[in-house]
């Protein structure tokens, strides 16, 4: 009965969008319509389950490292500041995403406003560009502390560390601005209906009636050139810093030196495999039902913000033991 009502519904917004197209060209459609992820409407009670884990393990996760990073002297240090920075950057983009999700599959609360879905997707795109940029910065952390680590107090002062870190938040605001600011020039006289749980940037454009070529190809020029660049000084970064662990005289020497950048490679390739494997799919996967590539997009968007305060909790010595004395204390 629900999936029955839940088409008529559907039926009836296609309808009045493409009536309302015979008539006349909304430039800016007052709201959007977002369906979740079609094709699974019966499921997504139940999918909700692990996307609502995922959102809180995410927000606990980074809230602890920013208190843990606040709380220990010992970590005021430049990779501290790069992960406390990489914290506010999974959070923001989490919380872009999930509530609005949330709402759709609890509560079928599909409408979006217009500019809050541009905004929406400025911030799920500004921020992923951000984390991309705070990677590199550790990469280069990582890379002036164990191949040149006599100069690495006096190269990453905190003035140096501030900047960086202002750079990166410039670059993210400012590369992805084109996105909603073209978005919103589009006539859209189609549909509003965007078969996705979120706004993301080309399911929204490729509903206007118009010619899209200038945001399409920005769009993949942002992933070439900016994403692109960013994987290929992290990879130089890690062969300089590979050729330097090998160098070392002992085995433990080696096994101790690559520890303390083996945290920062896996949350990297954590980051940037799953949006590689949701790229290839698009591209190639023509055959792929819409809810598989719908799925792929949240979970590459959602599982590395998760994933990144585990993976340093577990493999940081100073967080394991500072979460030790805090669980020790309150146990006291």
């Amino acid at each position: 009965m629900k999936e029955t009502l839940f088409c008529l519904r559907v039926g009836h917004l296609l309808r009045y969008s493409m009536s309302d197209s015979n008539m006349t060209d909304f430039k800016n459609p007052s709201t959007f319509i977002l369906l979740g992820i079609p094709g699974l409407k019966s499921a997504h009670v139940w999918i909700s389950i692990p996307f609502c884990t995922m959102y809180a393990i995410t927000f606990l996760g980074n809230i602890t490292i920013l208190f843990i990073v606040k709380m220990e002297l010992s970590l005021h240090v430049p990779m501290y500041y790069f992960l406390c920075m990489l914290a506010v950057t999974d959070l923001v983009l989490s919380t872009s995403i999930i509530p609005k999700t949330l709402s759709i599959f609890w509560f079928n609360s599909m409408e979006i406003d217009f500019s809050a879905c541009l905004t929406q997707m400025y911030f799920i795109h500004c921020f992923s560009v951000m984390g991309s940029g705070i990677f590199v910065a550790m990469a280069f952390d990582r890379y002036v502390a164990i191949c040149d680590p006599l100069r690495h107090s006096t190269i990453l002062t905190n003035p140096v560390v501030a900047k960086i870190g202002l750079s990166v938040v410039l670059r993210g605001c400012i590369v992805v601005l084109p996105h909603p600011l073209l978005a919103r020039t589009w006539p859209y006289c189609r549909t509003n209906i965007i078969p996705h749980s979120y706004c993301e940037h080309i399911a929204v454009v490729k509903l206007a009636c118009a010619d899209i070529s200038i945001s399409s190809y920005y769009g993949l020029s942002v992933a070439f050139l900016v994403m692109g660049l960013d994987v290929f000084f992290i990879t130089v970064s890690y062969i300089h810093i590979l050729r330097t662990i090998f160098s070392l005289p002992t085995k433990d020497a080696r096994h101790k030196t690559f520890r303390t950048c083996s945290s920062h490679l896996c949350v990297t390739l954590a980051s940037y495999i799953p949006p590689l494997f949701s790229f290839l799919t698009h591209r190639f996967g023509h055959n792929v039902p819409l809810h598989f590539h719908i799925l792929i997009a949240n979970v590459y968007l959602l599982l590395p913000p998760m994933l990144n305060p585990m993976i340093y909790g577990v493999s940081t010595k100073q967080i394991r033991d500072r979460l030790r004395q805090l669980f020790t204390h309150k146990g006291t």
